[in-house]
């Protein structure tokens, strides 16, 4: 018999018998995995429903819930809310490992897309915005010259913060407006989302140092605030910013790959986290992550180019939707 403690506002799960749904709808670039996972259920009561084949008993434990059930592998974890959490498998029945993510938010990237694209500066503040780019790259070539690795760290460190701040004002003004988005809060907070799993990944293959830790914290405290400052003032700027970053990072990864191919660096195996988001095949390597995380930068570049030019024609996001399957 085990039992899991959960007190204040923690959640509490319970047992129910829950029906399985269809399975997960196929990303743009790819297609499902082919597993039904079982329904999320939120009950409306606070109570755990018995299971006939065993019993639920709950106590208290100072302020806390205690939930216990008979049985080898039964475990339920008890909450205010309710709410069930399935055993989610993947496709070849194997228990799904990760809370951060689920196989329903995996993908496919596509490697078919354009590389070599490039938004030429035409007007004064895509000169600014591609200048800004140009002079932030040259102290990262310093400090991390071919380290790719570190550098593409740092990078990501970054790059998910665009998404999150644009997403989040745009979510705010939404409110304030009583207006639709037009699908771009979802889209630039899956932006954010997935270039944090490009930084989980690279975490895996590169541990950083203290002073890279001390070089992330800095770097994202300053670069938080004058993003959010500029995207309150020109979201045009602050869109063909990211689009030009988005443009050095293909750039820098192809560089990395470059560095793969030539034997400077290792070709490690792919990380398990890196194989089971991009469905990446078991036997998948670090030039097969670099080139899937490079092609999604390639989408972000387009994205944000995009989204420059909604705003260059003097409309508003939600006036053009979101591209979809942003991934």
């Amino acid at each position: 018999m085990k039992r899991v403690i959960a007190g204040g506002n923690c959640r509490r799960y319970v047992s129910s018998s829950v029906a399985p749904t269809p399975a997960w709808a196929a990303r743009e670039n790819g297609q499902g995995l082919g597993v039904v996972p079982v329904e999320w259920r939120r009950l409306m009561s606070t109570a755990a429903e018995p299971s006939p084949s065993s019993a639920v008993v709950e106590k208290k434990n100072n302020g806390a819930v205690v939930t216990e059930k008979g049985g080898k592998d039964d475990v339920i974890v008890s909450s205010y809310w309710g709410i069930s959490r399935p055993k989610v498998a993947r496709e070849d029945g194997t228990e799904w490992p990760w809370n951060c993510f689920m196989p329903w938010e995996t993908y496919r990237a596509d490697l078919s897309i354009d590389l070599s694209k490039h938004h030429v500066p035409k007007t004064f503040t895509d000169k600014v915005a591609y200048r800004t780019v140009k002079l932030l790259r040259i102290p990262t070539d310093v400090f991390f010259q071919r380290r790719y690795g570190c550098r593409a760290m740092m990078l990501e460190t970054v790059a998910a913060v665009p998404g999150m701040v644009g997403g989040m004002l745009l979510h705010l003004r939404s409110l304030r407006k009583f207006q639709q988005s037009g699908g771009w809060i979802k889209a630039l907070l899956e932006e954010a989302e997935n270039e944090r799993m490009h930084l989980m990944t690279m975490v895996e293959l590169v541990q950083p140092k203290w002073y890279e830790r001390l070089l992330v914290l800095t770097v994202q405290g300053v670069f938080f605030n004058a993003f959010f400052v500029l995207y309150v003032l020109s979201p045009k700027l602050a869109h063909r910013i990211v689009g030009y970053l988005e443009e050095e990072a293909i750039h820098s990864y192809t560089e990395y790959l470059k560095d793969i191919d030539g034997g400077a660096i290792e070709n490690v195996p792919a990380p398990a986290i890196a194989i089971d988001y991009w469905r990446l095949p078991k036997n998948a390597t670090l030039k097969d992550v670099i080139t899937v995380i490079r092609a999604d930068e390639a989408h972000h570049r387009d994205v944000n180019h995009f989204a420059s030019d909604i705003h260059f024609q003097g409309k508003e996001l939600r006036e053009a939707p979101a591209p979809v399957g942003y991934h």
